[in-house]
């Protein structure tokens, strides 16, 4: 029955990798995709993963574990040593957070991930969701067939019980691991897993399956929102992904805030609370014009500029950064920003004097004060400048700024001051170059 259950899964997929943690899911999804393999009709390419978190004593032991397995079972494996910060939202996310990634990132091209949770898992984490206070999205819990970076990912066992993989493993005599963190009830899963599903089960038989079926209900209604919302969103989002403020004042709130969900949810964010997407609203796209607001999600932010919303990573503030430059050697500018370098060719770039003798040259990351820049007859203040040019203020204090002593010179890319000419023809000129 679950040799027939897989074939139909996988469909036409016949390159697949496990995410073999050698519990007792994934040793039976493995062991039934050996047995796949082995069919005459089904040519299967398979690989193991497995993610050594370092999270227990044991977690040596466990990997050497899979290693043998997999090679009793004829199957490439590939261990995978991550780091877990539990800062970052606790240490079954961080450590969910840090799986996925290295998972990730050591797909071959054309692979589909297999991961083997069943519906015993769908349950505890549809409850997980119900005790977050979770609308639609959040209750939909997990899927049969999702996407990880670049790679299709498959639960092909998640419509199974527990009970029933238990059953596979017996008549096969199959062992596996019990992680012993798995009978810590501190963690909520675990909570859930040891002291209150048991009841329900128990009072209950079906439990489980209803509570996949309320799941599945969610993606449905999640799924029919998404066709009747995307024609109003493809209308506020332009080209740089931002999402338009105007067009969102006039809607009714559940509606606004159900196309700012799926605008980030475009933009790869985990969804937010309903607090966070009112602060969002109020306190990023409502504040006052002069304001730069900003909600921090994790380790991106939304942030405001001429009335649109932007999704950004978090970066680095340069404001401070002061960096001396002989300039006869390009330069690498921090956090990837790129190069600068000067060629003696005027004509090849922003065209600016050489600095004199009694001049150093630097490369800053802010400018205060008022500026006059060529091909204007006064000069402004640089907010105003950058204000013109519509420079966001967090690409502002990105921009090199060159600097002849305490003098600004040029603004990479954008403009040069009246102290970068010169009236004299004896005077050398070069050529600024910005490489982003």
């Amino acid at each position: 029955m679950l040799l027939e259950h897989l074939a139909r899964q996988l469909g036409e997929t016949r390159r697949v990798c496990v995410a073999f943690s050698g519990g007792l899911d994934s040793t039976v999804l493995l062991h039934a995709l050996t047995r796949l393999r082995a069919s005459a009709l089904f040519d299967l390419q398979l690989r193991a993963m497995h993610v050594n978190h370092g999270l227990s004593q044991f977690a040596l032991r466990w990997t050497a574990g899979c290693e043998a397995q997999c090679q009793q079972w004829q199957v490439d494996f590939l261990p995978l040593f991550v780091k877990v910060d539990a800062r970052e939202g606790g240490i079954e996310a961080a450590a969910r957070a840090a799986r996925y990634q290295a998972l990730t990132a050591n797909l071959l091209p054309g692979e589909t991930l297999l991961t083997a949770q069943h519906l015993n898992d769908q349950c505890e984490t549809f409850m997980l969701a119900l005790k977050r206070g979770s609308g639609p999205a959040g209750l939909s819990s997990m899927s049969v067939t999702a996407t990880l970076g670049a790679h299709p990912l498959l639960r092909p066992l998640l419509t199974l019980s527990r009970q029933q993989l238990e059953d596979y493993a017996r008549e096969h005599q199959l062992s596996w691991v019990d992680d012993d963190s798995n009978q810590d009830a501190r963690f909520d899963r675990n909570f859930l897993r040891l002291d209150v599903l048991p009841a329900l089960y128990q009072r209950w038989p079906h439990f489980a399956a209803a509570t996949a079926r309320s799941a599945a209900l969610c993606a449905e209604q999640e799924s029919l929102l998404d066709e009747l919302l995307q024609e109003a969103l493809d209308q506020l989002i332009d080209a740089q992904n931002s999402l338009s403020i105007d067009g969102l004042i006039p809607l009714s709130s559940a509606r606004r805030f159900a196309l700012i969900r799926r605008w980030l949810a475009l933009c790869g964010a985990k969804m937010p609370s309903r607090e966070q997407l009112q602060k969002l609203w109020y306190e990023v796209a409502l504040s006052r014009e002069d304001a730069d607001p900003q909600l921090q999600l994790g380790a991106f932010s939304v942030r405001r500029f001429r009335q649109r919303l932007y999704w950004l990573p978090l970066m680095l503030s340069l404001k401070e950064k002061i960096i001396h430059w002989p300039g006869a050697e390009p330069l690498t500018l921090p956090d990837g920003l790129g190069s600068l370098s000067f060629d003696p060719d005027p004509q090849h770039g922003q065209a600016l004097r050489k600095p004199r003798a009694d001049e150093t040259v630097s490369v800053r990351f802010y400018a205060s004060g008022s500026v006059q820049k060529v091909g204007r007859d006064r000069s402004r203040p640089m907010k105003k400048l950058w204000q013109e040019l519509a420079i966001p203020p967090w690409q502002r204090e990105r921009i090199p700024l060159i600097f002849y002593n305490e003098t600004l010179i040029a603004v990479a890319g954008l403009f040069i001051t009246h102290d970068a000419l010169t009236t004299d023809p004896q005077e050398v000129v070069w050529s600024l170059h910005w490489q982003q």
